[in-house]
């Protein structure tokens, strides 16, 4: 069943086109990657997706019940929020608030996600430290966690390994990988690491201010885009 079905969508600022002719579908449990160039229109189909941005023509449609609001969302950090005082568990904590309804409190159900979510990333040890004070995978996880505390079924991630060696990239897309095959969550990650696209998802879709390619990975990479972009070791 699709989740998220777009048709014919157009993107523009000020008048000037930045995405155009956008067409595709992502099911449930699909593990999309979205790649091509800086300027390609990444960020602008993310905020689309998000609900931040509408279409200048054609329709996202989120289907299946699922709404804005709970789509887990993993954003490029900033310096700003890498040094943000506060403790592991209230980070993730804070990843239920959409779920909390009239009422300004956390339930017992919230408390529970939040140490379920650390689990399955492995960071139950870290819920006391201090967030500022942890190493930038572990940074990562934590920001995952709180994505996953507030996503029904859908996880966005804009390019998730920005500034982690190559080790700690490995495992958090295996995190992230596991996530997708055994959770059962839907993944749209935004990534310029071209061989992790192809490496951990299922689809690709590659833009270039216009949709270039979308399909199956294994049919991506026998494209003449994919071969080009493969073989060409572009990664930004």
């Amino acid at each position: 069943m699709n989740l998220i079905d777009c048709k014919n969508v157009t993107f523009a600022y000020e008048g000037k086109i930045a995405l155009t002719d956008l067409n595709f579908t992502v099911q449930r449990g699909d593990y999309l990657c979205v790649v091509g160039e800086n300027g390609a229109g990444k960020s602008t189909l993310i905020k689309g997706i998000l609900r931040l941005k509408s279409p200048s023509i054609g329709k996202i449609l989120i289907v299946d019940g699922l709404k804005a609001n709970q789509i887990g969302y993993l954003p490029q950090q900033t310096i700003a929020q890498r040094d943000f005082p506060a403790s592991v568990y209230e980070v993730v904590l804070s990843g239920r608030l959409n779920s909390l309804g009239i009422l300004p409190f956390y339930k017992r159900i919230d408390k529970q996600d939040v140490m379920k979510q650390l689990k399955l990333l492995g960071i139950e040890d870290l819920k006391n430290r201090c967030y500022r004070e942890l190493s930038g995978g572990q940074q990562q996880r934590v920001l995952l966690a709180r994505a996953l505390c507030a996503s029904k079924e859908l996880l966005v991630l804009d390019e998730p390994i920005t500034g982690l060696d190559p080790i700690m990239a490995g495992e958090l897309y295996r995190v992230i990988a596991r996530i997708n095959q055994e959770e059962k969550r839907t993944i749209i990650m935004v990534s310029h690491d071209i061989q992790g696209a192809i490496t951990y998802g299922s689809h690709i879709l590659h833009l270039g201010n216009t949709q270039l390619f979308f399909g199956k990975k294994e049919d991506y990479m026998k494209s003449e885009i994919g071969i080009h972009f493969i073989g060409g070791g572009k990664n930004d």
